[in-house]
């Protein structure tokens, strides 16, 4: 019976108590076992129990308990039996926090249980007196059994919704990106800066010094925390069936050395628990997502025929819309897109005597901001749209792989939209029927456009995959003859990409050209 396992729960925390010196973290494994047992006692499959190791109030719960599918069931904050009172602990911020992000949620200090799903406070249960049990040092009679039981039972019983409309998953990935942003990334920067590690400080002095040389701690947190929320995303988009931070990895093309090298860390290597338990609360969430319905629901929308970066637009709006704003990260709508690309079809045709125009062989083209490849994107399905009418349908795979892979190049600087463009690239060749080999990808270079790109030698966390990126990026920039440079570069009044060549560029007169400054003060 239920009420036997409760009572030795009970005789097993005093036993602890007794001891004097306890601490919280001496009662993790009373709760535990009571979990297994009750788990076992009411035939439900063995549960796998984390305990989950926090150095501050800050990061996770305290426990994290799966259900034995790979299926996150849900969180245990604890506190100490010594905090009598639960209701100070319940209004605090840090458990504000936890009830936004983890939506099956108990607050226990190992004699009271409060459970909470979806922020809300479903039931609770005293089992017993923590006051009497360390004033008395004695064993507290068991109490509330039958409320404690059907507290369990909501707590096991508890599974995600699926969710099938895009606002609803962008606000769960944003609030959980947010968490993984704030309280996981930046907490764990300053602990490794503290102790001397360098995990996630290798990553952030590999984007610092090979990518943005003004980035900062807080910054790197956003910026990797959005790169792993839509990389996950992105490897959903191509996985049927199950899902979880293991297979991320598996799903992400090869000839995305950085991403890949990223997920890897993730998927395989020893990454902080604490990231590690985010990354898979995030997997279990589009685990269970109707990822097509999702797709899909902008075309009812009427938003056209872009769902993944509409989708891109919408979380970035629940996620902090003041980051659109820095960034200038805008959707630039498809009407205009497509009379900027027909635009300079007919300019190539009309004027640089190019009879196929975008579709030429001698037509190079880059777009330098290229944000998520919308018009890089545009551009491909012209210059297709073009060789069939003339050359028939045929010789299309022949021609994107002779012309559009070799010819069209981008540059993107943020991680999270470089991700979507490949992603992005990757469906629209498949529409087009053709898939491309593993050795095959879309010249989109995560690269700095107005960094020379001269890759330092250093030692850190993917370093070769990043200079590799530069190296390339660099060869477009200063070897490749491009004929059209096409996009909608990001609007800023004041730029946070900025370094000593663009401050001079603006500021002083090069080369016979009036500074753009200058120009500004003459008028």
């Amino acid at each position: 019976m239920a009420e036997a396992i409760f009572k030795q729960y009970l005789t097993n925390l005093q036993a602890t108590l007794n001891q004097g010196d306890a601490r919280e973290e001496s009662f993790y494994e009373h709760v535990k076992t009571l979990l297994l047992q009750y788990a076992e006692l009411t035939n439900k499959k063995k549960p796998d129990i984390t305990i989950l190791p926090k150095a501050t109030e800050a990061g996770n719960p305290d426990f994290r308990v799966w259900d034995g599918k790979n299926h996150i069931t849900g969180y245990i904050e604890a506190k100490a039996p010594s905090v009598f009172y639960l209701d100070q602990i319940e209004t605090s911020e840090q458990l504000k926090r936890y009830m936004k992000v983890f939506p099956n949620l108990i607050l226990t200090n190992f004699y009271e249980f409060r459970l909470y799903q979806h922020g809300l406070m479903i039931c609770s249960a005293i089992i017993g007196r923590s006051a009497n049990a360390i004033a008395l040092h004695k064993t507290p009679p068991l109490e509330q059994a039958e409320q404690f039981s059907y507290l369990l039972e909501r707590y096991f019983a508890f599974s995600l919704p699926a969710i099938d409309n895009p606002k609803s998953l962008a606000k769960e990935l944003a609030k959980r990106t947010r968490f993984l942003r704030d309280e996981i990334i930046a907490i764990e920067l300053a602990e490794e800066e503290r102790q001397g590690k360098k995990v996630l400080l290798g990553f952030y002095d590999s984007f610092k010094r090979l990518l943005i040389n003004k980035l900062t701690h807080e910054q790197f947190a956003d910026l990797y925390a959005q790169t792993l929320t839509y990389g996950i995303f992105a490897a959903r988009t191509k996985s049927e069936g199950e899902f979880n931070r293991e297979l991320i990895y598996k799903y992400i093309p090869n000839t995305l050395g950085v991403l890949k090298s990223i997920f890897k860390f993730i998927s395989y290597d020893e990454p902080p628990k604490a990231l590690e338990v985010l990354i898979d609360d995030i997997a279990e969430i589009l685990c269970v997502t109707d990822i097509k319905k999702i797709l899909h629901a902008y075309y009812k929308e009427g938003k056209g025929s872009d769902p993944i970066i509409h989708f891109y637009e919408t979380f970035l709006s629940e996620y902090d819309p003041t980051l659109r704003e820095k960034r200038g990260v805008y959707y630039t709508p498809e009407p205009v897109v497509r009379y900027i690309v027909k635009s300079i079809h007919s300019i190539l045709k009309s004027h640089f005597n190019l009879k196929d125009g975008l579709a030429d062989s001698a037509v190079t083209l880059l777009d330098p901001a290229a944000g998520t490849l919308t018009f890089p994107a545009e551009a491909i399905k012209l210059a297709v749209q073009e060789y069939t009418s003339k050359y028939g349908s045929g010789s299309i795979k022949q021609m994107i792989k002779q012309h559009i892979l070799p010819n069209f190049y981008a540059l993107e600087l943020m991680m999270a939209p470089y991700t979507v463009g490949h992603l992005k690239i990757s469906y629209l060749l498949d529409e087009l029927g053709y898939q491309m080999a593993e050795d095959e990808r879309f010249k989109l270079y995560l690269s700095n456009t107005l960094e020379k790109d001269l890759p330092a030698q250093i030692e850190t966390p993917f370093t070769h995959e990043i200079t590799e990126e530069c190296l390339l990026a660099n060869k477009v920039k200063q070897d490749e003859p491009v004929l059209v440079i096409l996009g909608n570069p990001p609007y800023s009044v004041n730029s946070e990409n900025t370094n000593e060549w663009t401050e001079q560029l603006l500021k002083h007169d090069l080369d016979s050209a009036t500074s753009y400054y200058c120009l500004v003060k003459s008028r």
